[in-house]
């Protein structure tokens, strides 16, 4: 699986404080879950966040936001971060905090390996 080391790097030193997260390869690249649920992750070279639909779409019209489309249609509360959208670790967190926002208000799941 080809993805961006560095970038993963940078994100698993954001999640560090966290006691939550496991990390799981998933889409070709590596998937970071909070309690067992999906928050971001590292595809390519580029950032997935997960998110409310509501919210993705206003994401959207953010710079260097692009759909997921990972099948060829876009995946409903997903997004990619590309790399102007993470070169600092200001704006590296604000996606983190989003993504496990989300993740830590989803209903708790049942059997979650720790």
């Amino acid at each position: 699986m080809a993805f961006d080391e560095r970038l993963a790097a940078r994100v698993q030193k954001a999640l560090a404080p966290r006691r939550n997260v496991t990390e799981r390869k998933m889409f070709g690249g590596v998937c970071y879950l909070l309690d067992g649920h999906m928050a971001c992750g590292i595809v390519d070279n580029k950032l997935m966040v997960r998110g409310a639909a509501e919210d993705t779409a206003a994401w959207l019209r953010t710079p260097h936001v692009k759909p997921m489309d990972f099948t060829g249609r876009p995946l409903k509360g997903f997004v990619y971060v590309e790399h102007g959208g993470t070169k600092t670790a200001a704006q590296l967190k604000q996606w983190i905090e989003r993504a496990a926002a989300f993740a830590e208000s989803q209903p708790p799941k049942k059997n979650v390996k720790r």
